[in-house]
């Protein structure tokens, strides 16, 4: 590569010894990789690395020219001999193209071995570099199939990656009229279709890009908007895998979008999972589809995933750095430090700042914040505590089937249907509740698999649970899988009390609606709101007291009378509820300079924003959609 276009190139040259045998140089992203053909240097190369890294501040990675790695077979064999059997190897990948194993496993640290050292044998022994990987408890096609079209198109990817890095380090030149802005494109003064685009003369970076799926006439971000060129965007950062964030992004591919999609592994995995439902939900309701599965899988070719509090430059002038968010599996506040430190900005994008059953509180100390951009979801109001929320769903559950009743729980699929098998299963485990199936219906079941590939992302007890299969709350005896219509005929029409938990948590489509419309007449059955319900969906009018459901067949409209239990229960939420937010403000560390608040309806907003500039006496802002904010 040429080092005088690329001078952090022509720098890491000089500071390499002569031996090392450095036969290409590539990109991956802003991270340097040499090809060495020098066996020795490959494997005792760490001081002259960490002495390149300091000096550099990017990270640099040695790994062996294809010319002198063990063939595959070779290879393959020998690393099957140096990990033990109850390791439980899944699969052995390689990456040819750049010179890396991936080793899926049942238990991971059975294969990195004390202080590394079967690792560290493979890479010695065969010259691959070894990267493990956890294999789900819960076998998961859609885990194998994402990992394995990563290798599929190693070819692509290592292209696409060495033209970001060239974009990267291209460099820029900032001057006196350097300035940066942020627009609101969906997500203001309202709950859904979360969409923001921060820009720079250098620079457009969109964070998510979601669809509103309680509403028809509002679904869809402003991406029609001027300053928005599918084609003009340099990179897609997604907080996290819920589809009021990140449903429309296979839709940019759809129309020519070819850049980066930044996120956590865990959010790539559960939101693909949750795209490719949207597309089987339109078919189903027989709905034009946005996007296609080749949209899906041609956004994945350009995800690369972060793990939390890795720094990453993601344009020439803006370096990312993902962190928990508390709100549900991989999801991730989103700081950039933009104009090498000109401005540095923080979009929460729902967090939850107290930690939940599931997750550890959000992230709250940062190097530094000039600008927090806020949810403010639950801005207005003050839910119960989990432990009086848990009392609650117990006391219900309980009551319910006791009088030989079903209880329904609509759920989003991922993270409060997790919370509540948690609970409900060491209920059961505890014999709180009566010993009744808990019947899993819709993408919960492939959600729950995708969670016990990722246990490191919650807190210490269930992470210690998943590490000890004995107690997986996941793998439960009395987790039921609903998989085909046939079965939850059955559910409704034979079986007797139960649990059953549905997508979708808005009654928006999805088996909930189907549980609801076959048990809404029996005054035995309980239904139960745990999450947000948006405006104009069904849940929300059933939650504000509508009596009855409209259901359509055909050209026919039927009525069918709500005469079940109906209660709402808050203190489940992965949201911050108000007092939340403030303290949150409160402890941040730095202090922001200015606070923007989104992602609430419009009461909440403009009331939470009025707050905090009273309390802290700092500048606030509410924006509306299309609004469009300087911050520098």
């Amino acid at each position: 590569m040429d080092e005088e276009k690329y001078p952090i190139l022509k720098k890491v040259s000089e500071l390499l010894p002569k031996n090392a045998m450095i036969v290409d140089t590539l990109f991956e992203g802003a991270n340097i990789v040499l090809y060495s053909k020098n066996k020795s240097f490959v494997l005792d190369c760490g001081a002259v690395i960490k002495k390149v890294v300091n000096t550099i501040k990017k990270r640099v990675e040695v790994r062996a020219d294809q010319s002198i790695l063990l063939p595959v077979e070779q290879a393959e064999s020998k690393i099957r001999k140096l990990i033990p059997a109850e390791a439980f190897i899944d699969e052995v990948l390689f990456d040819e193209k750049r010179s890396i194993v991936v080793i899926e496993s049942v238990k991971p640290g059975v294969v990195i071995g004390k202080g590394g050292g079967i690792v560290q044998e493979i890479q010695k022994q065969t010259l691959w570099s070894p990267m493990i990987r956890r294999s789900p408890s819960i076998k998961s096609d859609l885990v194998k199939t994402i990992r394995y079209n990563l290798f599929k198109h190693s070819d692509y990817r290592r292209k696409f990656l060495h033209d970001i890095g060239k974009k990267i380090y291209a460099g820029f030149h900032k001057n006196k009229n350097y300035w940066i802005r942020f627009s609101a494109l969906g997500g203001a003064r309202e709950v859904g279709r979360s969409c923001f685009l921060v820009f720079t003369p250098e620079s457009k970076v969109l964070v998510d890009c979601g669809i509103n799926v309680a509403s028809d006439e509002n679904a869809f971000p402003f991406l029609n908007a001027p300053e928005v060129d599918f084609k003009s965007i340099d990179a897609v950062v997604i907080s996290h895998s819920h589809v009021d964030h990140c449903g429309l992004i296979p839709f940019l591919f759809k129309y020519g979008y070819r850049g980066p999609v930044y996120c956590t592994e865990a959010t790539r995995d559960v939101s693909t999972l949750l795209q490719i439902d949207s597309i089987n939900v339109s078919q189903r309701e027989g709905k034009n589809n946005l996007y296609s599965i080749t949209d899906i899988k041609e956004m994945l070719k350009h995800v690369i995933t972060l793990d939390y509090g890795v720094v990453t430059d993601i344009t020439a002038d803006v370096r990312l750095t993902l962190f928990n968010a508390g709100h549900v599996l991989g999801s991730s506040m989103v700081h950039m430090n933009i104009g090498e430190g000109f401005h540095n900005l923080l979009y929460t994008g729902d967090f939850k700042t107290n930690g939940t059953k599931l997750l550890p509180p959000a992230h709250k100390s940062f190097q530094r914040v000039e600008t927090l951009v806020m949810e403010s979801t639950y801005a207005k109001q003050e839910p119960p505590s989990v432990d009086q929320a848990e009392k609650s769903i117990i006391d219900l559950v309980n009551g319910t089937l006791e009088n030989g009743g079903k209880v329904i729980l609509p759920v989003l699929g991922v993270g409060r249907a997790q919370e509540l098998i948690i609970v409900l299963e060491e209920a059961l485990r505890k014999k709180v509740i009566p010993d009744v199936p808990i019947f899993v219906d819709g993408m919960v079941w492939d959600v729950n698999a995708i969670h016990t590939t990722y246990p490191e992302f919650f807190n210490r007890k269930v992470s210690s649970q998943i590490f000890n299969d004995n107690n997986n709350p996941f793998l439960s005896k009395s987790l039921k899988h609903v998989g085909s219509q046939k079965e939850r005929k059955k559910i409704v029409e034979e079986l007797g009390s139960c649990i059953i938990l549905a997508t979708s948590g808005m009654l928006v489509g999805g088996p909930s609606v189907f549980y609801l419309e076959s048990l809404a007449d029996d005054v035995r059955n309980t239904l139960i709101f745990t999450c947000y319900q948006g405006p104009g969906s069904l849940g929300r009018k059933i939650e504000e007291g509508s009596k009855e459901i409209l259901k359509k067949i055909g050209k026919r409209v039927q009525t069918i009378p709500i005469k079940l239990r109906v209660e709402a229960i808050r203190g489940f939420s992965g949201h911050s509820s108000r007092s939340e937010l403030i303290s949150y403000v409160g402890s941040l560390n730095p202090k922001p300079r200015r606070i923007v608040v989104v992602h609430g309806e419009k009461s909440s907003v403009l009331d939470l924003a009025s707050t905090l500039h009273q309390k802290f006496y700092v500048e606030t802002s509410a924006l509306r959609n299309l609004d469009t904010l300087r911050l520098r």
